[in-house]
C-alpha cells in the first residue's frame, strides 16, 4: 500500500473484537431480502472485500416479532459476513405501531412495545451470531425524531426539554445491553445536527450519555459539512468510545485526513463500496488505478433506491466489471 494510506489499515480493538482495520460498511437498504441468497451475497462480497466492519441495512423490529426474521436464516447471513473476515453488525429500524408514525401519536404503551421489540430483535440477532446491533436513531426516522423539538411536541417525560429528548434513545439502548450483556457490540447512529430541531452541543450532550448507557461504537452520520469528519470531530473530542464518520470518505485523500487529524476512528464507505466493494483490498495493495470509483450520480443506488430495484452500480454494466474476486 502508499505510505500515507497506512493509517486506513491499522487495527483498532472494541473489546474483545479486533477490526482489522479502519473501513466501514454502513447501514444502505439494497432493496434484497437480505436473508436470501442474493442478499447474503451481498454482504459477503463486500466483507471479503476487505472491510472491517459491516453493519447490515436498517432492518424493521417487526420483522422479528412477526418471525419473518428469526435466528435460522439471519445465521447464514452472519455466518457469511464473519467468514470473510469482517465484523457483523446489523442496524435495527423502530417500527410504526399500528400506523402510529409520529412521537406525538405514539401512546406510552407504544413506546414500551417498541423498546420491548428492540430488545427481542437484539436477542434474536445474538442468537443469529452476530456480532453487533445499531438502533437507527439518525436521518428524522421515527427514533430522531423523538430527539428533535421540530418533531417531537410531547409534554410527557418523552418530550420539551433535553432530557427528557434524550429518553427513548437511552432506553433503547439501555435495554438492548441489559438483554444482550458484554456478548455484543451496541452501536448507535445518529445524525449530529438538524435546522431548528436541536445543535451539535445538544447531540454531544447525547453521545456522552449514551456512552453511559452502554453503546460501544457511535456512528455520525452525516459527519461532514466542510472538511472531512468536520461534524464527527466534536463527538471524537467528548467521548472514549470509537466513532464512525461518513461523507465521501471513497476519496483517499478525505479518509486519511479524518483519522490523521482524529476527527473519527473509523472511516465509512457508502457509495464507493457499491461502486466497488473492493474498495479496501485494492486500496491496501496499491492498485489504486484499478478502482471503480463513484461518480456521485446516484442512478443505480438512489435512482433504484426509489424504483425499487435492488440497488448496484451503473458502471458495472457500463464497464462489463463482474467483480469476480472471488
Amino acid at each position: 500500500m502508499l505510505p500515507e494510506h497506512a493509517i486506513l489499515f491499522e487495527p483498532l480493538q472494541v473489546r474483545k473484537w479486533t477490526l482489522r482495520n479502519r473501513i466501514v460498511c454502513p447501514p444502505m437498504v439494497t432493496n434484497r431480502d437480505i436473508v436470501s441468497d442474493d442478499g447474503i451475497e451481498w454482504y459477503r462480497r463486500i466483507a471479503h472485500g476487505g472491510v472491517a466492519l459491516v453493519i447490515v441495512e436498517a432492518t424493521r423490529t417487526t420483522k422479528f416479532e412477526d418471525g419473518t426474521l428469526n435466528a435460522r436464516n439471519l445465521s447464514r447471513l452472519a455466518e457469511a459476513i464473519k467468514r470473510e473476515g469482517a465484523v457483523a453488525a446489523i442496524q435495527l429500524f423502530m417500527a410504526p405501531v399500528d400506523g402510529r408514525n409520529s412521537p406525538d401519536e405514539l401512546t406510552r404503551s407504544d413506546i414500551r412495545l417498541s423498546i420491548e421489540r428492540f430488545k427481542k430483535a437484539a436477542l434474536i440477532c445474538k442468537e443469529a451470531g452476530f456480532d453487533g446491533v445499531e438502533p437507527h436513531g439518525a436521518h428524522g426516522f421515527l427514533l430522531n425524531q423523538f430527539f428533535s423539538r421540530r418533531t417531537n411536541h410531547r409534554t410527557d417525560e418523552y418530550g420539551g426539554s433535553l432530557e427528557n429528548r434524550m429518553r427513548l434513545g437511552l432506553q433503547v439502548v439501555q435495554a438492548i445491553r441489559e438483554a444482550v450483556g458484554d456478548d455484543m457490540l451496541v452501536l448507535y447512529r445518529h445524525t449530529p445536527k438538524e435546522y431548528e430541531g436541536y445543535t451539535v452541543d445538544e447531540s454531544v450532550e447525547f453521545a456522552k450519555r449514551l456512552e453511559e448507557a452502554g453503546i460501544d461504537i457511535l456512528d455520525i452520520s452525516p459527519a461532514s459539512e466542510n472538511a472531512p469528519a468536520d461534524l464527527a470531530a466534536p463527538f471524537k473530542q467528548a467521548v472514549r468510545v470509537p466513532v464512525i464518520a461518513v461523507g465521501k470518505m471513497a476519496r483517499h485523500a478525505r479518509a486519511v485526513e479524518a483519522l490523521r487529524e482524529k476527527r473519527a476512528d473509523l472511516i465509512a464507505i457508502g457509495r464507493g463500496l457499491i461502486a466497488d466493494p473492493f474498495w479496501a483490498l485494492k486500496t491496501k495493495m496499491g492498485q489504486l488505478d484499478k478502482i471503480i470509483e463513484c461518480r456521485y450520480c446516484n442512478e443505480g443506488c438512489y435512482g433504484n433506491l426509489r424504483s425499487g430495484k435492488p440497488i448496484e452500480c451503473v458502471q458495472h454494466a457500463e464497464l462489463g466489471e463482474l467483480l469476480l474476486w472471488g
